[in-house]
């Protein structure tokens, strides 16, 4: 049984023992008094020191005792529903529920008593009546509660606690087995039949037995909590219970694929993934989702190199243990529209598919074209005639290998797909989310420029609206109206707001003066405009005008969109296009871009587009030669979020037919060209990225920006503010407003039936609405 996560904390302290000596000077040893804030109970026999206002079963968790549970969770609020939780505690009349029932000084627990073991035997024979014996057929084997709390049952109820906890060996079994009984008095049901309940169609994404179902509403608690989609809930009363939607609708949100995570039994559970396999038969991978840049932690299920799932990872400090659904079901596009083997266009004008040796020489022969030497081995290019363009999912590693080499054909030419204030990366503090994520919940208020992070980053998002619940948080917004699924103050979605607020006209600057800790956040796709620079001066100088309460100069923060941006700004790539549309050059490198910011019609005639990359899509449609590369499921990679935390990809499986390593290519391309590259293998080449920029192989920590940086930056900001030229006419445009925009947003999410099915039956709905 997973163990509930206390915010408080305890120092469990072992009970005295009774003196057995007739010396009176012998002196026991006894626990040290508590602190003053803190309160001491009893959890069978021994002391455990807790928290005013934690609850019983979070005290037994910090006394390392382990309490079964259904309905608890501790990103939920408490409902008391399973009864599974049942403890005896002293002189009360009769079992109390541990996970709503608070602690108390003195308070004396028990359970591993002869009323505690009855009273769960009681519950488990109570859930067990209706529940299906399907457990052969069901995708939660070997993850379902209902058979983890069975199994403790046995081991509690024998005398084997120890054992099981004491040998790794011993294999937990199922949770009716160890705190349930070994036979039913409900032999009636066995003739007049279990219960049973009509499935509900909730989407392509979850799949439904309700018939399973045992009414923990840990959805229900879920959607209307985190998610913020009110849609699930239950009607009827006690034996006639049911949840699911109240009229027939599938359960629309970026995060209902949690449900299934949070079902403990076989209620809720993967539609893609059904009938596919069993988790013992997996391998594991730990890796991260690039989807956005967030940089979530997730687990890759794979089998017979496929990747068959992909689940969430906790860490607190990122995402919690929640997953956007892009992530988590976008991973069958990973097999669809996939770039198997290199190709070169042929004179007709179509790609031929070639070996890899044709391949490079090819490459090598358009390269050594451009020399401008009389000399065949001296190769002499001149500036500015190679240039290359990184996209959504390129590692740090790759962007490396590929910046080196073109630095190598003498060009500065290196830049990013998605678009920046070009002048104003030499300060990290402008590009990053300066507060970090988990920051957010420390403050108060929170003004949104120029973004929607429900569909651009779904996990902040959720974030905010746990503070909003439980903060109290007031959000504002300037911007198109959208659904952030909870309340925000809307101030317009036109730049004159931002414009007054900068100069301190606007009433709003009041709130954010007063706001003892309040963030500004500036979204990426605002900064896709030609008045970028502008936009950014502006917000980044109404940050600099509010005092810093905290002292850590952290209101200015900036919300990217894709996974590669942050290392490819840390790693010197000029985050404009304009470069390359001005100077012609005869050849462009396509690092996995395929949101057609660039086209043909911005370059020469005579340009050669190569295109590395794992899915035949845009960029490889336009490309004179192709060459296949891996994607983020089957390679080491380094990726910096939008705070700048450094983490790294792990293969999973291997890239399909002839793929590469996305660095690994561009090494052997310098090789052709008689450049080589000074890097064999992974951790050179991570020695290089290092060199770079140190903070990319700093793993799972964010280097802060100092406050000189911060002062630099805010001194910057307002000595260019009386000079900035906002385009008030133009309103703010996203391109993210509903849920048919985020299914499908990059090359990966193309390829994906399931994300297609999504899009699908959302406007199958909405048209039927």
């Amino acid at each position: 049984v997973p163990c509930a996560n206390s915010s408080g904390r305890g120092i469990p302290l072992k009970a005295s023992p009774p003196s057995t000596s007739t010396d009176q000077k012998t002196q026991v040893a006894s626990p040290p008094p508590p602190a003053p804030d803190k309160i001491e109970v009893f959890v069978d026999g021994k002391s455990v020191i807790c928290d005013p206002g934690m609850t019983v079963l979070q005290a037994c968790a910090l006394g390392g005792v382990q309490i079964p549970r259904f309905c608890y969770h501790d990103r939920l609020s408490i409902a008391g529903n399973c009864r599974m939780c049942l403890v005896e505690i002293e002189k009360s009349l009769k079992p109390v529920a541990s996970c709503a029932m608070p602690v108390m000084r003195g308070m004396s627990i028990k359970t591993d008593s002869a009323v505690t073991k009855k009273a769960r035997e009681g519950v488990m024979e109570f859930l067990l009546v209706n529940h299906p014996l399907d457990c052969p057929i069901c995708d939660q084997g070997g993850e379902c509660d209902l058979q983890v709390n069975g199994a403790l049952c046995i081991i509690f109820s024998t005398g084997l606690f120890s054992m099981y906890f004491e040998d790794p060996t011993v294999q937990l079994q199922d949770q009716s087995m160890n705190f349930g009984s070994d036979k039913s008095r409900f032999v009636d049901s066995l003739f007049s039949g279990k219960r049973a309940v009509e499935d509900k169609n909730l989407g392509p994404l979850i799949k439904t037995i309700m018939t399973r179902c045992i009414h923990c509403t840990r959805c229900v608690r879920f959607a209307n909590e985190v998610a913020g989609n009110p849609d699930l809930g239950t009607t009827g009363r006690g034996n006639n219970m049911q949840i699911g939607t109240y009229i027939d609708k599938p359960l629309f949100s970026e995060l209902s694929g949690n449900v299934i995570d949070l079902c403990p039994v076989g209620a809720l559970t993967s539609k893609p993934y059904a009938f596919t396999a069993r988790p013992w038969e997996t391998r594991r991978i730990e890796s991260i989702d690039v989807m956005d840049a967030i940089g979530t932690n997730i687990v890759i299920s794979m089998r017979t190199n496929e990747v068959l799932r992909i689940i969430p990872r906790l860490n607190e400090d990122v995402n919690e243990e929640w997953l956007a659904d892009k992530g988590r079901f976008s991973y069958d596009g990973l097999s669809r529209q996939r770039l198997v083997v290199p190709m070169i266009r042929q004179t007709h004008g179509k790609l031929e598919d070639c070996t890899w040796e044709d391949a490079l020489i090819a490459v090598g022969e358009k390269l050594l074209s451009l020399n401008s030497t009389a000399d065949p081995t001296r190769l002499s290019i001149p500036a500015n005639q190679v240039a290359a363009v990184v996209g959504p999912f390129a590692d740090a590693e790759a962007m490396t290998a590929l910046k080196d080499l073109v630095n190598r054909l003498n060009s500065e030419l290196c830049c990013t797909e998605e678009a920046f204030p070009a002048d104003l990366v030499d300060l990290r503090s402008n590009y990053l989310f300066n507060s970090r994520i988990a920051g957010v919940e420390q403050a108060d208020l929170v003004l949104f420029i120029g973004t929607n992070p429900r569909f651009e980053a779904p996990i902040l998002n959720a974030r905010v609206r746990k503070c909003w619940i439980h903060n109290d948080l007031q959000v504002a917004l300037i911007g198109p109206r959208v659904d952030l699924t909870y309340d925000y103050e809307h101030l317009g979605d036109n730049l004159k707001v931002l414009e007054e607020l900068a100069s301190g006209k606007h009433p709003f600057v009041k709130r954010l003066h007063a706001a003892s800790n309040p963030l500004i956040v500036l979204g990426s796709e605002c900064l896709q405009r030609p008045d970028s620079a502008s936009i950014h001066t502006a917000a980044r100088s109404l940050a600099a005008s509010i005092p810093s309460h905290s002292g850590q100069n952290t209101v200015f923060n900036i919300l990217h969109r894709t996974a590669s941006q942050v290392a490819a700004l840390d790693l010197g790539y000029t985050p404009s296009l304009d470069p390359i549309k001005r100077a012609k050059p005869k050849i462009l490198f396509l690092l996995g871009a395929d949101q057609e910011r660039i086209k043909r019609e911005d370059l020469a005639k005579d340009c050669t587009i190569i295109y590395v990359g794992h899915h035949g899509d845009s960029g490889a449609s336009i490309a004179d030669l192709v060459l296949p590369a891996a994607a983020y499921t089957e390679k080491d990679g380094i990726y910096a979020n939008t705070e700048g935390r450094a983490q790294e990809t792990r293969p999973a499986v291997l890239p399909p037919g002839l793929g590469r390593e996305d660095w690994r290519i561009f090494r052997a391309i310098s090789e052709v060209v008689g450049m080589p590259l000074p890097y064999d293998n992974l951790n050179q080449i991570r020695n290089r990225v290092e060199k770079i920029a140190p903070g990319l192989l700093e793993f799972n920590s964010v280097q802060q920006s100092t406050g000189e940086a911060h002062s630099l930056a805010n001194k910057s900001a307002k000595a260019k503010l009386g000079s900035i030229q906002l385009n008030t006419s133009q309103p703010i445009s996203l391109s993210l407003l509903t849920l048919i925009d985020y299914y499908i947003t990059d090359c990966i999410s193309r390829a994906s039936q399931t994300m297609a099915k999504c899009v699908k039956t959302y406007k199958e709905y909405k048209g039927s609405a």
